[in-house]
């Protein structure tokens, strides 16, 4: 049986669990933030990963359809670069909506937020009260 969010509005069925992991999370940020990709190692040290731990996030991330790894060489070295495949980053934007209602409706249930919103972005931006 399907439930639409008029049925179950805090299910957030857009909370992906290939994306939603923690360092899964950290690998799709950091190569959204660098559009061209990036090397294994600036990728490893940014998300404060281990060489075997990146990795294996990185396999889920490419069965997924999400990452794309080339491997090369680079002046006789190997070198291994990864970056977000179209779909992947649709994906990750399409999660970070949810994400985004996920944080709204908790904030708007704790009664700490006044919302305003603005023209020119489809966003919500939230300000906290102190309790």
């Amino acid at each position: 049986m399907t439930t639409t969010d008029d049925e179950a509005p805090f299910s957030y069925d857009g909370l992906d669990r290939v994306i939603h992991e923690k360092a899964r999370l950290g690998v799709m940020t950091s190569l959204m933030a660098h559009p061209a990709g990036l090397a294994f190692a600036d990728l490893r040290q940014l998300c404060g990963l281990t060489d075997g731990n990146l990795s294996r996030h990185l396999q889920v991330l490419q069965d997924a359809g999400f990452v794309k790894i080339t491997k090369g060489y680079e002046r006789n070295r190997p070198h291994t670069r990864c970056r977000l495949t179209p779909a992947g980053r649709q994906r990750f934007l399409d999660y970070l909506t949810v994400l985004e209602r996920v944080v709204r409706d908790a904030a708007k249930a704790a009664g700490q937020i006044e919302q305003t919103e603005r023209r020119d972005s489809p966003a919500v931006r939230l300000h906290f009260r102190p309790a």
